[in-house]
């Protein structure tokens, strides 16, 4: 199956270099008009420069999508541009790393802002757009720092997690009008990265191998929702939120500390993981573990 994106409009936030330029050049040269935002304005603009000299269609945003205002603006000029709106990739971020001990507040403010709820307002200020045309393709980026931990990113890895968290529900209230929320997991050799990824490998890890991932989640033939897919090096994987069989106590008895440790090696188990589809499909496990017990 040939992906092509003719008559797709596409936003693709933080595009101005790195992940979101490749993500911008590739879903533009297989048919997308692309709306390329960054707050660089001379990247962003050299970037729809480029898509145009290819034969695309792009033009360029400086909103800051920190601020709901700023994705609404965002959304408003895809609209306004091109009609309409179909994809967004989330992937604007910034980093201020520091240990937790001596991090300050303010810089766990900044990241959550511009990542967690960047995306959120971004894809708020998207979803009705999408609703009304019965059509959406949303992606949010997370990260290995959020899903496994990274020393020194502390406020970062809260933020990507986050977005799972988000992307989890949105892929419950978004099929009904075919929108589907999906997550890339990416590692590349970016700016962001840079000092990150030892000089002799960084050149495996280019930002193209994400953005085909990125494509196939934000193609048409994409139906699932709620898919983290960890993209990097050639490498290609899904990510999934996985939970031990455990132990059933009797829940007439509140268990004490002493009996959970006694039957802490069985909680612990992972020799029969299970999957959720949702928080009921959990607490529905649970009563069912209660009636075999009676049973």
């Amino acid at each position: 199956m040939n992906i092509r994106f003719e008559g797709r409009v596409a936003i693709v936030t933080g595009a101005g270099a790195g992940l979101g330029r490749s993500h911008a050049l590739l879903l533009a040269s297989r048919g997308a008009r692309v709306v390329v935002n960054d707050l660089g304005r001379h990247a962003a603009d050299s970037v729809v420069e480029e898509i145009l000299a290819a034969g695309g269609e792009a033009v360029a945003n400086h909103d800051s999508i920190a601020e709901f205002e700023g994705a609404q603006r965002l959304v408003d000029q895809a609209v306004s541009a091109f009609g309409k709106l179909d994809i967004l990739v989330n992937n604007a971020g910034a980093l201020r790393d520091k240990t937790f001990g001596k991090l300050e507040m303010a810089d766990w403010d900044f990241v959550l802002k511009v990542h967690l709820s960047g995306t959120a307002y971004c894809t708020r200020a998207a979803w009705p757009v999408m609703q009304q045309n019965k059509y959406g393709r949303i992606v949010f980026t997370t990260s290995n720092a959020g899903l496994y931990g990274s020393f020194g990113q502390s406020n970062y890895s809260a933020a990507k997690m986050g977005m799972v968290g988000l992307m989890n529900t949105l892929k419950q209230e978004g099929p009904k009008n075919n929108i589907m929320v999906n997550t890339i997991a990416p590692v590349a050799a970016t700016h962001m990265t840079e000092g990150v990824l030892p000089a002799d490998i960084a050149p495996h890890f280019r930002p193209e191998h994400v953005s085909a991932a990125v494509a196939v989640l934000c193609s048409e033939a994409f139906s699932e929702s709620g898919v983290v897919c960890s993209a990097a090096a050639g490498h290609y994987a899904l990510v999934r939120v996985v939970s031990t069989s455990g132990v059933q106590m009797d829940p007439a008895e509140i268990a004490t500390p002493e009996s959970l440790l006694e039957h802490w090696d069985q909680i612990a188990d992972g020799s029969a993981l299970r999957t959720y589809p949702h928080a009921a499909a959990e607490t529905a496990a649970i009563l069912e573990a209660i009636e075999a017990l009676r049973a």
